[in-house]
């Protein structure tokens, strides 16, 4: 109660002074920044305010790229009430209060728009609450999920509303968000070009983290100073990366880093795998799939692939990070300049599909040991012929099961390992010299 008593007193304009992000929220969807495919002239929102029908929606994209505004301005230019939740803080006694409310809206001529922030961490029970007041119009939901809305979202409740895409803002629109903050403040970024174009980076598509990181910088300046890249960094600090390793941002990355694999691009197979690395990865996941790189996409084209990468997990188990890191670096970019082939991946789901659609079909009985008389009388082990005792140590002799018939699932690719080596490595030389030359 002393510290109180005796703190200094903080002027009211600056205990009540919102944040700049807040106060730079757009008035009209005209004013919306970064998704001109959804509120520019011709974008999809401004088309259906235009036609007076709204339907049920899905926003999907990153944090920071203007879901709660567009769902708050879409209400006021449609004339709808505005109701927000957020799933993280309701339960189904809140619902419950918020479609009571929007039933007597509707009783009196009026539609609400409900916004629920974070829709996807309602489970599949309360997503499965809305679909009676969707269908009935007592309210028109529009749902913001970072996480892909396929894998999070019931399909009862997708197939009543339309998924939109919020994109990250490009460096452009991030531009024009401190431009508007600077007219807003009256004065200019204290940072020079290089440092402004930092900061740029630092906001990672998050209109919200480019304000707020640009607030920071006005708060840390003394009169006349100007900071450089050096300077920025020491007050705003790193903010880390947007990844969460058990969502989008992960599964994102790692098919960014497989298919740079796949499409023999050991550059590109580096970038995403020192991506990951900075997010904090788990190690073992990693090495894991670079296993499983080498046998599917490798596969007998190169054999020692498959060793590599499991020498890379073996050489970081043994050594740890950071050191070990770099088994896993020389791994990838073993697999991404060996020859490819999923001739024995093609092949094993080939038989795979046969094993269950055929059943448990009987082997030949000519490659059936007989171990007792009667099996011998069945007509077990007759006829086969010993491999090793053939001409070329093979028989030819058919091993599938009668009913089934003869099948080719593996069919390897005619070609030398050593040749094809040769011949990826001068692609991939040739290849890295036209880059260069662009």
């Amino acid at each position: 109660m002393s510290s109180d008593l005796f703190a200094p007193k903080v002027p009211e304009e600056v205990a009540n002074r919102r944040p700049l992000a807040d106060r730079l929220r757009p008035k009209t969807l005209a004013d919306v920044t970064g998704q001109p495919h959804l509120t520019g002239e011709d974008g999809v929102l401004r088309r259906m305010i235009a036609s007076g029908s709204l339907g049920s929606m899905i926003f999907w994209g990153p944090p920071g790229t203007g879901k709660t505004t567009v769902a708050r301005l879409l209400s006021g230019e449609a004339g709808l009430a505005f109701e927000q939740i957020s799933a993280i803080f309701s339960g189904v006694a809140d619902l419950k209060k918020v479609f009571e409310a929007a039933r007597m809206r509707r009783m009196d001529g009026r539609q609400t728009l409900l916004f629920v922030d974070e829709i996807h961490r309602f489970n599949r029970a309360q997503q499965d609450s809305f679909l009676p007041v969707m269908e009935d119009g007592t309210v028109i939901l529009v749902g913001a999920t970072t996480e892909n809305p396929s894998f999070e979202l019931n399909a009862a409740l997708l197939s009543r509303a339309r998924v939109l895409t919020f994109r990250s803002h490009d460096e452009e629109s991030l531009e024009e968000l401190l431009k508007r903050a600077e007219h807003a403040e009256g004065k200019p970024l204290p940072l020079d070009g290089d440092a402004r174009a930092s900061l740029i980076r630092m906001a990672d598509g998050d209109g919200r983290a480019v304000l707020t990181l640009a607030e920071e910088v006005w708060r840390a300046a003394r009169e006349g100073e100007i900071f450089d890249t050096a300077g920025l960094t020491e007050i705003v600090q790193r903010r880390a990366p947007v990844y969460d390793k058990a969502q989008d941002g992960h599964y994102n990355l790692i098919s960014a880093l497989h298919k740079s694999v796949r499409g023999s691009d050991p550059d590109a197979a580096l970038y995403y795998l020192a991506r990951m690395f900075d997010a904090g990865e788990d190690p073992l996941y990693l090495g894991r799939r670079l296993v499983r790189m080498a046998v599917e996409d490798i596969g007998l084209a190169d054999p020692q692939a498959l060793v590599i990468a499991n020498a890379a997990k073996d050489a970081y188990d043994y050594l740890g990070s950071p050191e070990g890191e770099l088994a896993f670096a020389e791994a990838c970019v073993y697999l991404a300049t060996a020859p490819k082939s999923n001739a024995v991946y093609t092949a094993f789901k080939a038989a795979t599909r046969a094993a269950k659609e055929n059943g448990s079909l009987l082997p030949p009985k000519h490659i059936l040991n007989a171990p007792t008389k009667l099996m011998k009388g069945e007509g077990y082990g007759e006829g086969y012929r010993y491999d090793h005792d053939e001409p070329d140590a093979f028989s030819g002799q058919d091993y599938f099961p009668e009913k089934m018939g003869r099948k080719t699932f593996y069919d390897p690719p005619e070609r030398g390992f050593e040749r094809e080596i040769r011949k990826r490595l001068d692609w991939w030389v040739k290849l890295r010299k036209e880059r260069n030359a662009e």
